[in-house]
């Protein structure tokens, strides 16, 4: 008889019950909560079947998320998972990781499964009224027309609630009103309207309180107070509330300094340009009006311009020379001149051109200067 033993080979990888795991663990859960179990089965036998646990990061780890052994651990030798905190399902709703099982052969084989942890909401956010705002230092009134018909639109209420699902179902309710009846609350949308036409007999300030309450359980709730004035129409002036009037006053005094001071500050503005173009048309007036000189025995006005040297040496063109000289009578052989107002200028002219002029030049504005004296 002949027995012949065959002896194991570690030629099989560790295999899992199924490739990917979905745990669910309540919101708010106490520390080292066991949330579920993975199980992995090796085909070879002795050590070649004796598995090893551990956790793997997941194939894309988001920044926000905490590191995957802050959040839960695995044992070893049999696959549990012990929530290492308390989950919060409006910071962290979902994370995944791998699980690692890995067998004790020469050479070591392993196999690895998906798991999916979910976080479930618990009702723990109470309703969070966005308008009217109850922080403010000054109450919100609404106005309301004391010719509205029943169901006018008077104000909204509007909240939010942190949670999801039913816990996030809001409902709306009217508590107390400072006259029953005369106001309504929609229950599902937080609209404020008139339930039935209003009088001259309603009183003009009304102060509603509205609960606003969560679908969660236990249910969780919140309040918000709303004051409504009834005016005869909208051009009544707003009649402040007595304890927000005393408030308002410093807001009012700010308002008409801020006023006040744009007023002054344009007013120099304007001021400002008006003389620097006042300035610039008296620049450019004055050398126009001066251009020219008088002289008797001719028309009143301004010499023309060419009639001036352009370089302002004060000595006058020759064709004005010209046109001085030919004016005599032919007849006598003299020349006439006429006398300027302003001899010295002529007199610095004569000077100037006889440096310039030829001899037979020269004798006739000698001539002309003794003339002239």
């Amino acid at each position: 008889t002949i027995r012949v033993q065959v002896s194991d080979v570690n030629d099989n990888a560790p295999a899992f019950s199924q490739p990917s795991y979905t745990l669910l663990v309540g919101e708010n859960n106490s520390p080292a909560l066991h949330i579920g179990s993975v199980s992995a089965t090796d085909a070879d036998a002795g050590s070649n079947a004796q598995l090893t646990y551990s956790l793997l990061p997941g194939p894309e780890p988001r920044p926000p998320q905490p590191p995957l052994a802050s959040l839960v651990s695995i044992n070893a030798d049999n696959g549990q998972l012990f929530a290492l905190r308390s989950l919060d399902f409006e910071a962290l709703r979902a994370f995944e990781f791998f699980v690692r099982a890995q067998d004790r052969g020469s050479p070591a084989l392993s196999g690895q499964a998906r798991v999916r942890v979910q976080v479930l909401d618990r009702n723990d956010n109470a309703p969070f009224v966005l308008y009217p705002l109850q922080n403010a230092s000054a109450a919100c009134s609404e106005l309301v027309p004391r010719a509205a018909e029943a169901g006018y639109l008077v104000s909204k209420v509007v909240a939010v609630d942190g949670d999801a699902g039913q816990n996030a179902w809001l409902s709306f309710q009217l508590l107390k009103a400072t006259e029953p009846g005369l106001f309504s609350v929609w229950a599902h949308n937080g609209e404020v309207r008139t339930a039935r036409p209003l009088s001259e007999r309603d009183a003009p300030k009304h102060r509603l309180l509205v609960l606003v309450r969560d679908n969660g359980e236990p249910p969780l709730s919140a309040s918000v107070t709303l004051h409504v004035l009834l005016v005869d129409g909208f051009s009544q002036p707003f009649l402040p509330l007595p304890d927000a009037a005393a408030g308002a006053a410093p807001d009012d005094r700010l308002t008409v300094y801020l006023v006040v001071a744009l007023a002054c500050v344009s007013s120099l503005f304007l001021f400002s340009v008006l003389a620097f173009v006042a300035v610039r048309l008296c620049r450019r007036a004055g050398p126009a009006a001066g251009g020219g000189y008088p002289y008797p025995g001719l028309p009143d006005g301004p010499f023309p311009g060419q009639l001036l040297d352009a370089s302002g040496a004060g000595t006058l063109s020759h064709s004005y020379q010209y046109e001085v000289c030919m004016s005599g009578d032919p007849s006598t052989g003299e020349f006439k001149f006429l006398k300027p107002l302003y001899p010295n200028l002529f007199l610095q002219s004569s000077d100037s051109q006889s440096k310039e002029t030829p001899n037979n030049t020269n004798n006739f504005l000698s001539r002309t200067n003794t003339y002239i004296e």
